[in-house]
């Protein structure tokens, strides 16, 4: 199994970026996936979420209306597309598999229980003027 992300860079207040993540070593069309994030200093946090078909996305509170997550499993790639990008944004993103989440209660029993892990090296996104 290997997921590779790419697409992170430096952007400033306002701006945008579309990440990716190539997946590979498992059957991507059959697997929910989502994204997560680990700001400078703190825990992982929960972005977004997306059903094996596409049919069923979820994201965070804090980043609806300006990310949006979807697929292409005909190529089996997982995308973040950003906007209005705030300072709060930065961060290192992950794509994680096999896990799907309407809230980030349910992510953060996870994690609290090992469940969340990350296997990946990640893209990172900075937000800076």
């Amino acid at each position: 199994v290997e997921l590779v992300e790419s697409g992170g860079g430096l952007v400033q207040p306002g701006g945008s970026l579309r990440l990716s993540c190539a997946a590979s070593g498992f059957i991507f069309r059959y697997s929910t996936m989502s994204w997560v994030r680990q700001a400078p200093g703190k825990g992982l946090e929960w972005v977004s979420s997306i059903s094996y078909d596409g049919t069923y996305t979820y994201t965070t509170d804090s980043v609806k209306g300006r990310f949006t997550i979807s697929r292409d499993n005909a190529k089996n790639t997982l995308y973040l597309q950003t906007s209005s990008l705030k300072h709060e944004d930065t961060g290192m993103y992950f794509c994680i598999k096999d896990r799907f989440y309407a809230n980030s209660e349910r992510f953060d029993e996870d994690m609290k229980n090992g469940r969340v892990t990350t296997s990946s090296q990640g893209t990172q996104v900075t937000v800076s003027s």
